[in-house]
């Protein structure tokens, strides 16, 4: 039986559970229940699979069993887009809308290909970070288990869960890291899920005390001399640059610090940095303001 961090999910208190009908979500929402968390589960049906409608049934028997209230939620994706960004969207937007935390089923075998993925991605230590035990409202109270433990607890449990074929498509980029990369790291080691969820623990901390450095080098300033930003070390000066560019454009700036020297070569001028952030030298003083939208086209 696995038990939840009370911290994570505090007895008495709400709690909306991301309910997909898998077997993590569905150890999810039991063990959620077992620490007496007053719960409701979601279940968005995007409509998208023949066994979608099935999906949903076996969702509502669950609640039944458990005692829970079920609320379910029916899009449609109108084709335009990135399907998988359109279906995380709509879930924690319907999630939003309902009181209290609001859990999700990731597991260390989950942390494991999102680290591996965000690595093949996107360079920077935000990819080793992987995903928070908290962010926000969201908690990932499994992050610690493997998908065979969570098999293993509604087995013991004798609760049923729906296989997502789609979970297998090669179509997919994060399909084609967990039946590859994470098969083959298992082989390597049979710890290196649990090693990658530890790793991110550790550099989340570390993390934690290079915001503090950043947080002191601008003093609660939001710019910042060039000459100065020049004289500190380079790590740190591009934690600088990141930090002013996600302040101003209010969301993740992952190519701002990559143009550090750039911006150190400003001369009185402008520079867009991506992901909506514009950096800006005046008399020698760098700061970072949103991009301006472009002008209307006339005709």
């Amino acid at each position: 039986m696995i038990a939840l961090d009370p911290d994570l999910v505090p007895p008495g208190e709400p709690l909306v559970v991301l309910l997909s009908g898998g077997r993590d979500s569905v150890c999810l929402l039991d063990c959620a229940v077992a620490v007496g968390a007053r719960v409701t589960a979601l279940h968005v049906n995007h409509g998208l699979r023949d066994e979608a409608g099935e999906d949903e049934r076996h969702c509502a028997r669950l609640c039944d069993r458990l005692g829970v209230a079920l609320a379910v939620e029916r899009p449609r994706w109108d084709g335009r887009g990135n399907l998988q960004a359109w279906g995380r969207e709509v879930r924690y937007a319907a999630a939003h809308r309902l009181d209290g935390l609001i859990a999700t089923g990731h597991t260390a075998t989950d942390q494991a290909e999102t680290i591996l993925y965000r690595l093949a991605a996107s360079p920077g230590r935000r990819a080793l970070l992987g995903m928070a035990p908290r962010e926000g409202r969201v908690v990932r109270p499994l992050l610690a288990r493997t998908r065979e433990e969570t098999a293993a607890h509604c087995r013991e449990r004798g609760l049923e869960w729906r296989d997502d074929a789609s979970n297998d498509d090669p179509r997919f980029a994060r399909t084609r890291v967990r039946s590859g990369l994470v098969a083959e790291l298992r082989r390597v080691h049979p710890a290196a899920e649990a090693n990658a969820v530890r790793t991110a623990e550790l550099l989340r901390e570390e993390a934690e005390v290079l915001d503090g450095v950043v947080e002191t080098a601008l003093a609660g300033r939001d710019r910042i001399a060039l000459d100065h930003l020049a004289a500190l070390p380079r790590a740190l000066a591009r934690l600088i640059v990141r930090r002013l560019a996600e302040d101003a454009a209010g969301g993740l700036c992952p190519r701002a610090a990559n143009r550090l020297d750039d911006v150190l070569a400003l001369d009185d001028g402008a520079l867009d940095l991506g992901d909506g952030a514009r950096a800006v030298v005046e008399d020698g003083v760098l700061r970072i303001a949103p991009t301006p939208p472009l002008p209307a086209r006339s005709g």
